[in-house]
């Protein structure tokens, strides 16, 4: 067995789909520029190792999109650019990540809650006594995104329990009058997703992810808001201005 059948056969995800998004971003990335002749598809089933009917699934689903076309007796053909997904800015500044959030205004599937002390760093600062512990997926069209883990300092949720349940946390943060946010940091590595990222995010088992981890201190020290977040990779965009 090869190391793409291996590697199909972890996976959640139907492998059409998977072909789908191979397929796709080859277009994107200008592999099968527009006007190009795809392979036939049993020269796509014998590549990827699967039945010529998986390619074909694959195949509709771009076509569907608008993004190829099959023309009688001539084969398939690229007829438009593939999306681009990449609407999700990773923003390096706590205003303008407050803004993304309230302009995405994401689906959230609440997947636990309750209390749960963070695992904090020493440089993260000053414990808080107790943390409101939120797991959640957020989607866009009904498409997920994201998983995140978030640590509420308690006495802060209790402000605004339903609110901060039913809302995304970060706008919510942000305009509280006490206590102020005093310091945000956010870190980001790329990882890969396991079986449980997978699932919920409906991507292949080890498909690129980005991993960003949040903290927010009051004036004291104290650490109010942990979050931990896992993006799809495929959405994400991050951009920085780099001073000269």
């Amino acid at each position: 067995m090869d190391e793409v059948t291996d590697f199909f056969s972890d996976s959640p995800v139907p492998r059409y789909s998977q072909l789908a998004d191979l397929f796709r971003h080859r277009i994107a990335r200008g592999v099968w520029p527009s006007g190009t002749k795809l392979p036939s598809n049993e020269v796509l089933a014998r590549e990827h190792n699967v039945a010529r009917v998986t390619i074909r699934q694959a195949i509709e689903i771009l076509a569907r999109e608008g993004v190829v076309e099959a023309q009688q007796g001539r084969g398939t053909f690229v007829i438009g650019p593939a999306s681009n997904d990449r609407w999700l800015r990773v923003e390096t500044t706590l205003a303008s990540l407050a803004e993304v959030y309230r302009d995405t205004d994401p689906e959230l599937l609440n997947l636990a809650e309750g209390m749960r002390d963070p695992g904090l760093e020493a440089a993260d600062g000053i414990k808080a006594p107790h943390y409101f512990y939120m797991r959640r997926v957020h989607a866009r069209h009904k498409r997920p995104y994201c998983i995140i883990s978030i640590y509420l300092d308690e006495r802060i949720f209790k402000k605004a329990p339903e609110a901060f349940r039913t809302q995304t946390v970060i706008p919510l943060l942000t305009e509280l009058r006490s206590p102020k946010i005093a310091r945000a940091r956010q870190s980001l590595t790329i990882s890969a997703a396991d079986m449980e990222t997978a699932r919920y995010l409906g991507i292949a088992v080890n498909a690129p992810v980005a991993e960003v981890r949040r903290v927010f201190n009051a004036a004291d020290g104290t650490v109010i808001y942990l979050g931990e977040v896992t993006y799809r990779g495929d959405f994400l965009h991050l951009e920085m201005d780099l001073k000269p």
